[in-house]
């Protein structure tokens, strides 16, 4: 007999959207999240972007989610009057020797599913927004932004509405995977301990899923990859934002580059960086403005001095460090293990948001095939 039929760990947006897939398919389901609310994570601390699946190599898990999970996130926000807004975005080439490699992520994205970017000249791009230097464009009419924290309240509200149950300022000690379920032990905030069955158990802790994997008792841990942690810092741009649409430069190792992107009040924000540090930390230090308005100025010249405000940081749980090239996610079944009735998700950086409502059906699936 089983206490409920599955254990989310981790109440992200990832986590969340698992955990609301199972219980809307009739499963009982806990979520034992170690923070005292929901998204506190790196759910809440990114560019709150809706992405359409350009970067990703054609036919792996970020490229198929993505696309898949692009929209799946906008028919739900419409449906439920979730803010966001299919803004659009540019990337855009700072000097001509970088054109050849916009071709070749149009060609990437087409591969990949996302076809409908369009190849703008200078004059193009420049007359969609007048403030814009550069050499060329990729115009991304499918990408956009969401109200992170409204889905998330979102996502909790239909968990709970079909029967969900949450323990928070809880964490999971130790599992014990079984043929009959998994047995697991939490502690809760003054470390009191209580012992629970379930028949499947899902790892969606994200920046913590690799420890929560070394403590599954039975489980493979050569199966654990290796944790990088790259810290993206933000800068606020202090008044109204000139552009109405995205601005990307051209990728850099690790990330995207340093980036605008907006919320849904029209204010900029600038980043992430990519800062690569061995334990989680979500300090800014502001000093990294010097070189964010080096990079700006490269598509917008007009960026004034001491208009960067530090806002806030978030850390990838990544599964590639620096130099090597970038991971997908990694998203373990019961057939990728053979250790029972349990799914690890590793990795789940960018584009996860986009991709959460695919990972949980991906996951559902994992879980329950047929």
């Amino acid at each position: 007999m089983h206490d409920f039929d599955c254990v989310v760990a981790g109440a992200g947006v990832v986590g969340l959207s698992v955990a609301r897939a199972l219980a809307l398919s009739g499963r009982e389901v806990l979520v034992v999240e170690k923070a005292a609310d929901i998204g506190t994570g790196t759910s809440s601390r990114n560019s709150e972007v809706i992405h359409a699946g350009i970067y990703y190599a054609p036919g792996s898990l970020k490229a198929r989610l993505c696309v898949e999970g692009r929209e799946r996130l906008y028919a739900y926000c419409r449906e439920r009057s979730i803010g966001h807004s299919r803004t659009g975005k540019l990337i855009v080439a700072v000097e001509a020797a970088q054109f050849d490699r916009l071709q070749t992520i149009r060609a990437n994205a087409q591969r990949s599913g996302a076809a409908d970017l369009e190849l703008l000249t200078p004059q193009e791009a420049e007359s969609l927004e007048p403030h814009l230097t550069c050499a060329g464009a990729l115009l991304s009419p499918s990408t956009g932004i969401v109200d992170s924290h409204a889905l998330m309240l979102s996502l909790r509200g239909d968990a709970e509405a079909a029967g969900a149950s949450f323990a928070f300022l809880t964490t999971v000690a130790a599992a014990v995977t079984g043929v009959d379920g998994v047995q697991i032990r939490t502690l809760d905030a003054s470390g009191e301990p209580f012992e629970l069955k379930a028949g499947a158990f899902v790892n969606a802790a994200g920046l913590d899923a690799q420890a929560l994997a070394g403590r599954i008792e039975g489980f493979p841990q050569d199966l654990i990859p290796r944790r990088w942690l790259a810290r993206g810092n933000y800068f606020a741009l202090s008044g109204r934002s000139p552009f109405s649409r995205l601005i990307y430069p051209v990728p850099v190792d690790g990330g995207l580059g340093v980036h605008l992107t907006l919320d849904l009040g029209g204010s900029a924000r600038f980043g992430p960086d990519v800062e690569w540090i061995d334990h989680v930390d979500y300090t800014v230090d502001p000093s990294r403005a010097d070189s964010f308005y080096g990079e700006i100025r490269r598509y917008w010249p007009g960026l004034a001095d001491d208009a960067l405000l530090p806002a806030y940081a978030g850390v990838r749980p990544k599964l590639s460090g620096p130099g090597q090239p970038a991971a997908d996610f990694l998203i373990q079944g019961p057939a990728d293990h053979g250790a029972g009735r349990i799914v690890n998700l590793f990795g789940i950086e960018s584009p996860g948001l986009t991709a959460s409502l695919a990972i949980a059906e991906h996951v559902f699936g994992l879980l329950y095939p047929n």
